[in-house]
């Protein structure tokens, strides 16, 4: 058992910590794109400004969820790939939160990317 594998070491937040990116980016863009359209642009008006905003958003928000996955991927791989990630031992419960984590990052990156192809995709708030 090494410091990195001690379960006293570990925590669940890091599993969850992709998908809260995607959740922040979610709320950021659509917050942005309603705000911009209400108080500055009005119904006819550009969503440039927000489309800017939007896709640094997005750009932050896929970063962290690549260090997120890279971190999960080097979890998952920990070990030397020698034991089961499903074993019931420390390392094999150390492998499985990676795996689980890398799994999530994916799909977050992806959900990312859906709700960022609504602002390319949108030219004006109407």
């Amino acid at each position: 058992m090494t410091a990195e594998t001690d379960e006293s070491n570990q925590s669940l937040w890091f599993v969850i910590a992709a998908p809260i990116a995607w959740a922040a980016h979610f709320v950021a863009s659509y917050a942005t794109a309603a705000v911009w359209c209400e108080r500055f642009a009005g119904r006819d008006g550009s969503l440039r400004p927000a489309r800017l905003a939007i896709a640094a958003y997005t750009a932050v928000a896929l970063a962290g969820i690549g260090l997120v996955a890279a971190r999960a991927w080097r979890r998952r791989q920990h070990g030397g790939g020698v034991e089961a990630f499903d074993a019931d031992t420390q390392l094999g419960r150390h492998r499985f939160v990676g795996a689980a984590a890398l799994l999530l990052a994916a799909l977050s990156a992806v959900a990312t990317l859906f709700s960022a192809l609504a602002a390319a995709l949108i030219e004006d708030c109407r």
